[in-house]
């Protein structure tokens, strides 16, 4: 696998009717305040470079949606070679930066259909940004969605070998790390199991062992930990921070605010696409909590 990887995006290309932008609402401060953060974060160029885990410079990000609904393949041909399949840019990530330093724990926050998970999709190059580069060092583990990369016909054990390979590793390179992705995943009993037999929690159990088995320099987390009983989320936060004084960096995205300052250094709050603040996690959840108050208060009138 690459050891660096930097791409920069470019707006694609709409050869039938031109899309359309669709706009974002403004985010107002609470009423009689004012938040004490810039809607844009500039990225930190005093880091050295190779101190730089992840470095994001003004990216945006869009989606293509249809207005109409196409029922049938026919009529779908017939609107394509007539110029009539008419889209729209939603636009899910508006000139983004910040930059994260090898060893942090980042956390993101914000409400659904912010653009948080379209971030780890950026990063994990599964997308690529309309506008902006993404810049990332050393070998990315990504647990954005639960159940990722799992063939749920086969066994918990044949599932660690199909991730081990999705992620570069050889037969015998897993074969000598399939002990302890067992003991950490506490899941012995169950490895010629099928997957599709398994709970949400022993899914995400499984999916965790494996990817810090695997010695990653980054860890994309989405929600994952949120599904699992407390005592292995407490063996996971364990794990990250002994991880973290390793050099690894953490990058995880939780609806879970306690979680959240529990685990990470700063966070980065995002909301209507934009990044609305980045710093200490106590400060920005403090923040956040004060903005979905006045949203509460602001629906009731």
């Amino acid at each position: 696998m690459d050891n660096r990887i930097e791409t920069k995006g470019e707006s694609e290309k709409v050869e039938q009717a031109p899309a359309k932008v669709l706009g974002v609402p403004k985010v107002e401060p609470p009423v009689g305040g004012s938040f004490p953060f810039s809607y844009n974060i500039m990225v930190d160029e005093n880091i050295p470079d190779e101190e730089i885990a992840i470095q994001v410079k003004n990216v945006s990000a869009d989606y293509l949606v249809r207005d109409e609904k196409v029922d049938n393949l026919k009529e779908w041909v017939v609107r394509f070679f007539r110029g009539k399949l008419e889209k729209k840019r939603d636009r899910r990530l508006i000139d983004v930066s910040f930059t994260i330093r090898k060893g942090e724990s980042i956390g993101v926050i914000g409400h659904n259909g912010a653009g948080k998970s379209t971030l780890l999709k950026i990063l994990t190059d599964i997308m690529e940004p309309a506008e902006g580069t993404v810049r990332v060092e050393g070998k990315v583990a990504p647990l954005i969605n639960l159940g990722a990369g799992f063939d749920y016909e086969a066994t918990a054990k044949e599932n660690v070998y199909l991730n081990g390979a999705i992620l570069g590793y050889s037969r015998k390179e897993i074969e000598q790390k399939y002990k302890e992705i067992v003991e950490f995943a506490e899941l012995g009993d169950y490895m010629h199991i099928p997957l599709k037999n398994f709970s949400s929690g022993m899914v995400a159990r499984l999916g965790f062992a494996i990817a810090i088995d695997v010695n990653p320099d980054i860890l994309l987390v989405d929600e994952i930990l949120s599904v699992g009983d407390e005592s292995f989320r407490a063996k996971c936060a364990e794990k990250i921070e002994e991880m973290r004084k390793d050099g690894v960096s953490f990058v995880i995205v939780s609806h879970n605010l306690g979680e959240i300052k529990r685990l990470c250094q700063k966070t980065i709050w995002i909301e209507n696409a934009r990044v609305r603040a980045y710093g200490d996690s106590a400060q920005v959840c403090a923040e956040y909590l004060k903005y979905c108050d006045w949203l509460k208060k602001n629906k009731k009138h």
